[in-house]
């Protein structure tokens, strides 16, 4: 049996994806990230039959302006997946796409990260999407653990890191210490919130709908921790469409608006790490005041909010190299290095 599973193996790299709220990155065994493309998947229907239509940046540029025979779907929800089929489909899409045509078998071991927060169901529904798509073996690394290992944090030694993991569904809170979790917390707040609360400020203080897209442009461009020096900082022009008269119209806003929206999400991140320090075993904690706390994941490039947390927490904060692809890179050297092998998990 292990000569066949060999010979199925055989050339085909092993894979490690970091399987995002927002996005999907693909790490490759000795090539690295090859693939980054946004977590969503175009369904069209037609007479009652469904297919996919597109996924990943094509369908990513569908959302909001799709007619009614397509739909655009995220399926993972708070950083765990929320349809099942569609998930399977992506992952497959992104497998075929990694591999090209390049081997008659394909069937590489995966390593898949999950955050700390996903159940047993949720971890088997991973790993069976993963099976499906083509997976000969499939091993699970939880979230704060490979953004740890993708920031060069010294998870293996006794000493206390905390790793902040701010994604597009949860934020991931984490003590770790000598290759496993100390303490861990998943606050089921992230980037998607933080769009919605973009959205939801410019409706009840302007009567201005916006969409997701546009909501998700203003917190990557403008968006700020803390209301700037000044009381304005940069404006920002809006279209979307009145709420009292219906039509389309273009309005203008400041930074000063942006953070004030942003002020109850990231308020949540705030209490996360509060709530995780105050958990956190004395010896641990005393570690932390040297090492500080590192940020990862798109949240991290929030303008000032390494500053802010400072100021709560009085503990030094830093940014992670490329916080963007922390996760991926930690879950590949995971799958690569076996100093690291013991993280892993299955499902």
């Amino acid at each position: 049996m292990s000569f066949f599973a060999n010979l199925f193996k055989f050339g085909s790299p092993n894979m490690a994806i970091d399987l995002g709220t927002a996005n999907t990155l693909v790490y490759v065994q000795d090539e690295g990230i090859i693939l980054n493309e946004p977590s969503v998947v175009a369904i069209e229907t037609i007479n009652g039959h469904k297919r996919v239509k597109a996924v990943g940046d094509d369908a990513k540029m569908m959302m909001g302006k799709t007619p009614d025979t397509i739909e655009a779907i995220r399926p993972l929800r708070d950083g765990v997946i929320a349809d099942i089929e569609v998930a399977e489909e992506m992952i497959k899409h992104f497998i075929r796409k990694v591999h090209g045509k390049r081997n008659l078998f394909r069937y590489p071991e995966i390593v898949i990260c999950v955050p700390s927060g996903s159940t047993s169901v949720e971890k088997r529904a991973i790993r069976d999407a993963a099976s499906n798509a083509g997976a000969s073996e499939v091993h699970l690394i939880l979230e704060p653990m490979a953004a740890a290992i993708g920031a060069d944090m010294p998870v293996t030694e006794p000493v206390g890191s905390m790793v902040v993991d701010i994604g597009g569904g949860t934020t991931e809170v984490a003590v770790l210490s000598l290759r496993g979790l100390a303490y861990t917390t998943s606050v089921r707040t992230g980037g998607d919130k933080m769009d919605e609360a973009i959205v939801s400020y410019v409706r009840r203080h302007h009567n201005l709908l916006i969409g997701d897209s546009t909501a998700e442009r203003i917190k990557k461009d403008y968006g700020i921790a803390v209301i700037p020096e000044d009381g304005v900082g940069e404006t920002i022009t809006l279209k979307g469409r009145d709420l009292v008269n219906g039509v389309p119209k273009e309005i203008t806003i400041n930074q000063s608006h942006v953070a004030e929206a942003l002020s109850e999400p990231i308020g949540a991140i705030v209490e996360g790490v509060r709530i995780a320090l105050e958990n956190t075993a004395p010896e641990l904690a005393a570690d932390i005041v040297d090492q500080g706390i590192v940020l990862t994941g798109g949240g991290a490039l929030i303008r000032r909010l390494d500053e802010h947390l400072r100021e709560e927490t009085g503990l030094p904060v830093s940014i992670a190299e490329d916080p963007l692809t922390c996760v991926a890179i930690g879950t590949g050297r995971a799958m690569e290095d076996p100093i690291y092998r013991g993280v892993l998990m299955t499902a």
